[in-house]
């Protein structure tokens, strides 16, 4: 019998994790906006939902196509300024499907309508045709995605609008009208009456020049002093995931004729506006061609490889800086939190598939407590050993395999105790070593070794 209690407790607990598709709600109109001028591929849906029921509703489901569910990696809602609690979650008619739970912060009564505003961005959703090009071919890129927004709920009336990178359009899907080319926008519809996830593939082919690189590993190291410093120090690897550069690499035709317009020559990092003592270097040594440029709200850095990056071809760099710690450390009495960006901007459209981080905390911390704006796996806390440290300091470690944009430059805290009275623990070992020195050779010099 207690079995059975428990087997039955699971199963009512497994049920409950689930959600379900409200049938009384209807999309009356949907806006759809997918840009595709980037290596990201960013889809903003404006959304009027539409209460049909005699009950309040608080949330509301939202579905993306099966094809591109393992491409998502951000997704933000909002109602005017207001945004939304977002959740992943399943339905368990449709375990086959991506959704997410929308919470609404004020009930949406029967017969009320309210506008929603959903951003998607895809990473790697772009495909590369053909795989391959010459030095002095344009890049082609593809993207197959769905003509109709696939929500689960039916949608009375829908328009889609595609901008590409430029007019240059190999190719389009047609078949369901109307739809039509207008130099770089692509626009499909209205189309009306469109049930619950409705599957249509739309195709679209053109040329796209953007540069399509991709941050392959991360790692960020943050060392704080309680000296009023924090140091950052960031390992990059970068790679160009364009189309292969297919053939020998002129740097003659490079230069005279200006192919490779698919190729990067240099792109901007930005880093914090009191960044101070930057370097930039590889396995060689310093990279002197990076200039860097001072402005009011950020510290620009225009790196430049000792290479143009083709497709296919990869880069690997260290970037480093001092920033003071005021802007960063907070405290009252011997409780501290430091507030610092997870990552920093690395360049435009940046796409990071996998994150490390790790914090140096200072000599003598307790009571550490770490908090990150998106789910992140946090690895088991070590020790650095640096001058004059006895423990060793607490190196907080975190990371991510999932795929980070330019939405994800958020905060994280970590909050520790630390007693200010322990910052003289190091200058006393010192003072006690040099004294102990200097009483030894005081000793020494006065003792007399000769034989008499």
């Amino acid at each position: 019998l207690k079995c059975s209690l428990v087997l039955l407790g699971l199963l009512v607990a497994a049920q409950a994790a689930f959600d379900s598709i409200n049938k009384d709600l209807v999309i009356s109109s949907c806006d759809r906006t997918i840009d595709l001028s980037s290596q990201l591929v960013k889809m903003q849906h404006k959304m009027v939902l539409e209460n049909k029921g005699s009950g309040a509703v608080k949330s509301f489901l939202f579905s993306i196509a099966s094809s591109l569910k393992d491409k998502v990696s951000f997704i933000e809602a909002k109602v005017g300024d207001t945004y939304l609690r977002i959740s992943e979650t399943k339905v368990q008619s449709d375990l086959d499907k991506a959704f997410w739970k929308l919470e609404l912060k004020n009930s949406l009564n029967a017969g009320k309508t309210v506008t929603v505003n959903v951003e998607v961005v895809l990473g790697g959703a772009l495909e590369m045709f053909p795989a391959a090009i010459t030095q002095k071919e344009k890049q082609l890129a593809r993207f197959i995605g769905n003509l109709y927004t696939f929500q689960p709920y039916p949608v009375t009336t829908q328009s889609t609008t595609v901008h590409l990178a430029n007019s240059n359009v190999e190719s389009y899907t047609k078949t369901v009208k109307p739809a039509s080319l207008s130099e770089s926008t692509i626009s499909y519809g209205p189309y009306t009456n469109i049930a619950a996830f409705t599957e249509q593939d739309m195709v679209v082919h053109g040329e796209n020049n953007a540069p399509m690189l991709v941050v392959t590993k991360l790692e960020r190291v943050i060392e704080l002093s309680m000296w009023g410093n924090i140091a950052v120090e960031e390992t990059i690897d970068v790679a160009h995931k364009g189309a292969q550069l297919k053939g020998s690499f002129s740097r003659y035709e490079y230069q005279r004729e200006q192919s490779g317009v698919s190729s990067v020559k240099n792109f901007k990092t930005l880093l914090p506006a009191s960044s101070r003592d930057v370097y930039y270097r590889d396995d060689i040594g310093n990279i002197s061609t990076s200039h860097m440029k001072v402005m009011d709200d950020a510290v620009e850095l225009d790196l430049r490889p000792r290479f143009p990056l083709f497709g296919g071809w990869k880069t690997h760099y260290v970037i480093g800086y001092n920033v003071p710690s005021y802007e960063y450390l907070y405290y009252s009495g011997s409780q501290h939190v430091l507030n610092m960006r997870l990552v920093d901007h690395i360049f435009d459209d940046m796409l990071v598939e996998d994150t490390e981080v790790r914090v140096i905390l200072p000599e003598g911390v307790a009571n550490v407590e770490l908090s990150t704006p998106y789910p992140m796996t946090r690895g088991e806390d070590a020790k650095h050993y640096t001058y004059l440290d006895t423990s060793g300091r607490t190196v907080v470690s975190f990371s991510t395999n999932k795929m980070l944009t330019e939405n994800h430059i958020q905060d994280f805290q970590i909050g520790f105790t630390y007693t200010h009275s322990s910052m003289v623990n190091e200058p006393l070992l010192l003072v006690s070593a040099f004294f102990l020195l200097f009483l030894a050779s005081i000793i020494y010099v006065r003792l007399d070794f000769s034989i008499s």
